[in-house]
């Protein structure tokens, strides 16, 4: 989970700013922390506006794409500094970064009572219409005597006081992840894939039968395919088609081509399909995806097709553990677009990225951290959803 933790001050020593950076430290195994400054931001002044300038900006898009926000207020006059209140009149002035984002509040100060007051002014100022963040309720942290409280190294000395802490920043995970929830945008149901393509397109070759054996030859003899020596005038570059079928034999990975129709139309075809990663046949291409595929994993093919057709994501990955404990295998499904960004089908890629990861380490003196377990971690969901864009055999 991504928090970010804000220095609710702007002087060069502040206890507040160890509290974060220890907070940082200390609990990075439960999250990350990003700790920002508010040195640089301008006072608020709405007849010069500067909503628009770096140092505002950089705050609010980090906000915008953190999970929560961790703030860290001293206390000034029984409220919260004046650097402080400014920020957030910025934030809440023509830029709503906080509106919705779960907040957590904290504080050290050099007495007993740790900022409570100015905590408790902070809230009201977060609940105010503009801001709008939700605050997560009681689980106070109030740091009292902070000189006392920190050792030369800005640690925490009082091993309560860390477990408390511990136990309020756990609270406040729950808290994100509930708020965050709640909050999720409703996804409309998406269209169900029509895995049969049955809807020709501009590009469909009509009059040929897609599951025949033959297709490809068919489909070359219908529409007079150029083949051989034939050039072929590509966006950069003029090729033959002999050397473009050399240039993606050479392709150190397995490549796969599906329309926007859900029809299997090309695959890099250098071995035989005992010797693939995932694999594939000649007398498949042509065929609609539908015959691609066992009945049980159709279901989680038209998820990833809709992911890519939808835009809700552009490449589907998954980590494919049942190759061995030798190979890297990642099967990827990147969505295609043409240049004015329609959707025209599946580009998959599927290699095994160890030999590349192997060479990399001997050339850097670099090793991986700890043992992997290539063999392991991959869900049951996560193996039927491979090749859900072309022709995988009936092992799939």
């Amino acid at each position: 989970m991504k928090l970010i933790g804000i220095v609710g001050s702007n002087a060069d020593i502040s206890y507040n700013r160890y509290l974060l950076n220890f907070i940082k430290r200390h609990y990075s195994g439960l999250f990350d922390l990003d700790v920002v400054e508010i040195k640089d931001i301008p006072m608020f002044n709405q007849d010069d506006d500067q909503t628009n300038s770096y140092p505002i900006q950089q705050l609010n898009q980090k906000i915008m794409a953190a999970d929560g926000v961790i703030i860290a207020t001293p206390e000034h006059n029984h409220t919260i500094p004046a650097s402080l209140k400014s920020v957030l009149e910025w934030l809440s002035f023509k830029i709503h970064p906080l509106e919705n984002k779960p907040v957590m509040i904290v504080g050290a100060s050099y007495y007993d009572q740790g900022s409570s007051r100015a905590q408790l002014h902070l809230r009201q100022i977060l609940y105010a219409p503009g801001v709008n963040a939700i605050v997560m309720p009681g689980n106070e942290f109030l740091l009292g005597r902070v000189k006392q409280a920190f050792d030369e190294e800005y640690n925490l000395t009082d091993q309560n006081t860390v477990d408390f802490l511990q136990t309020v920043l756990e609270k406040f995970l729950s808290f994100v992840r509930l708020v965050n929830r709640l909050e999720a945008p409703v996804e409309e149901p998406l269209p169900e894939e029509d895995l049969h393509a049955s809807q020709p397109i501009d590009t469909t070759i009509e009059g040929v039968d897609m599951a025949a054996e033959d297709w490809v030859e068919q489909a070359a003899e219908k529409v007079n395919a150029v083949e051989g020596d034939t050039y072929v005038k590509l966006n950069r570059g003029i090729l033959t088609v002999d050397q473009i079928n050399t240039f993606l034999s050479s392709m150190p990975m397995e490549l796969t081509y599906a329309d926007e129709n859900n029809q299997f139309l090309y695959y890099n075809y250098t071995t035989e399909a005992e010797d693939m990663l995932a694999d594939r046949v000649p007398g498949q291409v042509g065929n609609p995806l539908v015959l691609c595929h066992p009945e049980s994993a159709l279901k989680n093919v038209g998820w990833v097709i809709q992911q890519l057709r939808s835009g809700r994501q552009d490449v589907v990955r998954v980590h494919v553990p049942t190759h061995g404990p030798d190979k890297f295998v990642v099967h990827n499904y990147q969505a295609m677009h043409d240049a004015e960004g329609n959707y025209k089908g599946i580009n998959e890629y599927i290699l095994d990225f160890k030999p590349i990861v192997d060479w990399y380490l001997k050339q850097t003196g670099l090793k991986l951290d700890g043992d992997i377990d290539a063999a392991s971690g991959a869900s049951q969901k996560e193996e039927e959803t491979v090749d859900a864009g072309s022709g995988a055999s009936v092992k799939s």
